[in-house]
């Protein structure tokens, strides 16, 4: 399959890799865009494409499906944000985040879920977003899942999303087909050590190389160290180049004269470059309400073969429990794809009894549950904070509220496996037993020590910490994407959202971005964009 990227490249798109700079640079540009990502991607797309001159900058390097070999030992330390080793300050939560040309879209799983309705409804009552209904966003949802080929995914699910399915079905409880943003998808699955095909429709097949065709410019290898204000405007963005590995690479200096600055660097990148950069923030609200889908796990082992390496890693998922009637946080259902090293560093237990449930990898079943935070008082999320260096951390209390949903979720989760038809359920908790019968295991489960790295929680979903709202006090930015208390400054990516979303959030930045770009297009050229997408 073609790689557009490099049929770009081969055509004169220009690419500068901060790794192999050497001298001062010095770039202008109608807008800057930090970040290369759901919102990066997107954004550069619709603003080359309404005439208007674009850099992007990206900290993570470009590797395309040239270097996508399947293996995760190569992808982790190029494609993640610390070799995927990012964890909370705590170290209880582990976070996966993409860090690379694309960024989380070139190496996520490929669901692909509008916001849900009850999100949207929370948002215009709580946080003074009245504009955004169900109907007002579909135009934008639709527009997107054209250009990136989203659609229900029509081949059956593998065995480790089949016996999702197959739990709900017995159980009673509710369930949906995933649509995934793909086009001629060969079924492998290994989305997550990006495409090796370039059938996935991330950015950097898509977006990318077509804002770059159109005349933007990509830095790669290149860290954002400060956005320089003057007055009410940010004047310039100040870069510095980084090596493969992340680490300062020179003494040069790039500088980007820009009109106007989108950042998109991520819900916990965008908040630390303006933390960095001293930006005003008169209410204290940046780096405040970050929130993650904080995730529990649960292994199960069956008789027959599972594979869940092999297939679309996700294409069943259950709200059977998002939504529920009591103040509680609520999860969505979904499972993982299986590779070694990822199913290694989350397994409970070291020694001859981790090695032994490793011996049983091809008949593991793994299912999820995705916690909905952020839409209680009792749920405030977290917050970025910077090291010493200046760099990104996240900060994240997990309060007794959160407990209550995660042991829920343990239970909910092993109550399903065995419901498929497991022969023994595993929850991911150090004091957890592998329990061979339902009764069993609530007996078990109901006698957890909920706890901080006793009870595994990972996420690769980070949403907020410059959210949106009318009200600045309580808000980063409009319902627009604009900083409020800067007139050229605007967020566009998960960053934006005032809680999490109780979906996978590539489609919702997707769609957010597509709307609040295209007011940006609209706002600097005095014209609508209307011939995107083509």
């Amino acid at each position: 399959m073609k790689d557009p990227m490099k049929l770009a490249l081969d055509q004169g798109a220009q690419h500068i890799d901060g790794a192999l700079l050497s001298n001062d640079l010095v770039l202008e540009a109608d807008v800057a865009i930090v970040g290369s990502g759901a919102g990066g991607g997107i954004a550069a797309e619709i603003l080359t494409t309404a005439g208007l001159s674009v850099v992007i900058i990206e900290e993570g390097g470009l590797h395309t499906s040239q270097g996508f070999n399947m293996e995760e030992s190569t992808a982790y330390p190029h494609l993640y944000q610390e070799a995927a080793g990012r964890r909370t300050v705590d170290g209880a939560i582990s976070v996966l985040q993409g860090r690379c040309v694309g960024g989380g879209t070139t190496v996520n799983w490929t669901t692909s879920l509008r916001t849900p309705a009850n999100t949207l409804d929370h948002w215009r009552e709580v946080h003074k977003l009245p504009g955004l209904t169900v109907d007002a966003m579909a135009p934008w949802f639709e527009k997107v899942e054209k250009r990136l080929h989203i659609r229900l995914w029509q081949v059956p699910p593998n065995q480790n999303n089949g016996l999702l399915a197959d739990g709900c079905k017995r159980l009673g409880w509710q369930y949906n087909i995933i649509p995934r943003n793909v086009l001629g998808c060969a079924n492998l699955g290994y989305c997550g050590m990006g495409c090796p095909i370039n059938a996935k429709q991330s950015m950097l097949i898509t977006t990318l190389p077509s804002a770059m065709m159109q005349g933007a410019k990509l830095l790669s290898h290149m860290r954002v160290q400060r956005l320089v204000r003057q007055r009410d405007r940010i004047a310039e963005v100040q870069c510095s180049p980084l090596d493969r590995f992340g680490a300062p690479s020179g003494s040069a200096k790039v500088t980007i004269k820009a009109k106007h600055v989108v950042m998109a660097a991520g819900a916990i990148g965008t908040p630390a470059v303006i933390m960095r950069s001293e930006l005003p923030d008169p209410y204290g609200m940046v780096g405040h309400r970050t929130f993650l889908h904080p995730v529990l796990i649960s292994g199960s082992i069956f008789k027959q073969a599972v594979n869940g390496h092999s297939g679309a890693p996700q294409s069943i998922y259950s709200d059977q429990f998002l939504w529920p009637e009591r103040d509680e946080m609520g999860f969505k259902l979904e499972v993982p794809p299986l590779h070694p090293i990822l199913l290694a560093t989350k397994l409970v237990g070291f020694g001859q009894w981790h090695a032994d449930i490793m011996e049983k990898f091809n008949n593991l079943q793994v299912t999820l549950a995705l916690l909905r935070d952020g839409f209680s008082r009792q749920s405030q999320g977290g917050r970025v904070v910077l090291s010493s260096e200046g760099l990104p951390k996240l900060d994240y209390e997990i309060s007794d509220y959160l407990w209550k949903s995660a042991r829920q979720a343990l239970l909910t989760m092993a109550e399903l496996q065995f419901a498929a038809g497991a022969q023994q359920v595993l929850p991911m908790h150090e004091a957890g037993e592998i329990y061979n019968s339902w009764q069993q295991a609530k007996k078990g489960i109901n006698g957890l020590n909920m706890a901080p790295r006793q009870t595994t929680l990972t996420s690769a979903h980070v949403m907020g910490g410059c959210p949106m709202g009318g009200d600045p006090v309580t808000s980063v930015i409009d319902p627009d994407g604009r900083f409020h208390h800067l007139e050229n400054l605007w967020v566009m990516d998960g960053s934006m959202f005032p809680t999490s979303i109780g979906a996978n959030p590539q489609l919702s930045i997707y769609g957010f971005v597509a709307r609040n770009a295209s007011l940006l297009a609209e706002k600097l050229t005095g014209h609508a964009v209307s011939n995107w997408p083509n």
